[in-house]
């Protein structure tokens, strides 16, 4: 892989990339790991689901957890998303984290199975539960209702300041190219791997 094989842009390179890994069969291509970081810099990572891409990457979340805890104190976050097929890859992202607007998270709320809806409006994501029992309660008092968006859940958008593309090579020499924002766009680096 050579820098000149990528799109100028690295977001519309990520699209090109997820599309191959969805074309090749990948069970999950969307899942990536994202990590944040508390306004005391303890470090935490988890997998969500990259559910939109713009100028950014944008997943969906309860902003009471605790990646929203961690976001509202320390806006910046780094994300990963790795794939065996078709070639052995991973992009990582990292920069700014804003809230999508709250139209924005009603057209993704309105999309989400109903089920799913009603699971997100009674947990309380990262709250402490005495028992699942007491979940499945929360969730079956609601009913077969259509339960509009809590004002606690929506999304957020990483910006990036920082795109890099990881291909496996053979004896570990593996390609990696890094994009970092500048004032004209893009800077393109060649990193050792």
């Amino acid at each position: 892989m050579d820098a000149s094989d990528l799109d100028r842009d690295p977001l519309r390179q990520l699209d090109e990339w997820l599309e191959a890994a969805r074309a090749a069969g990948d069970p999950m291509p969307e899942a990536m790991c994202l990590a944040t970081a508390s306004r005391d810099h303890e470090p935490s990572a988890r997998f969500v689901l990259l559910r939109g891409r713009d100028e950014g990457v944008v997943f969906f979340t309860d902003y009471e957890s605790g990646k929203g805890r961690d976001l509202g104190e320390n806006p910046k976050a780094a994300a990963v998303l790795h794939w065996y097929v078709p070639v052995h890859r991973q992009v990582r992202i990292s920069g700014a984290v804003v809230k999508t607007t709250a139209e924005e998270s009603d057209r993704y709320w309105a999309s989400r199975p109903a089920g799913s809806r009603r699971s997100a409006v009674a947990s309380h994501q990262s709250s402490v539960v005495a028992t699942r029992e007491e979940l499945e309660a929360a969730v079956a008092a609601l009913g077969g209702s259509e339960p509009p968006r809590p004002e606690r859940w929506g999304g957020y958008r990483i910006v990036p300041a920082v795109v890099e593309f990881w291909e496996e090579q053979q004896f570990r020499l593996h390609d990696r190219i890094r994009f970092v924002r500048d004032d004209d766009g893009w800077r393109v680096e060649r990193l050792a791997p």
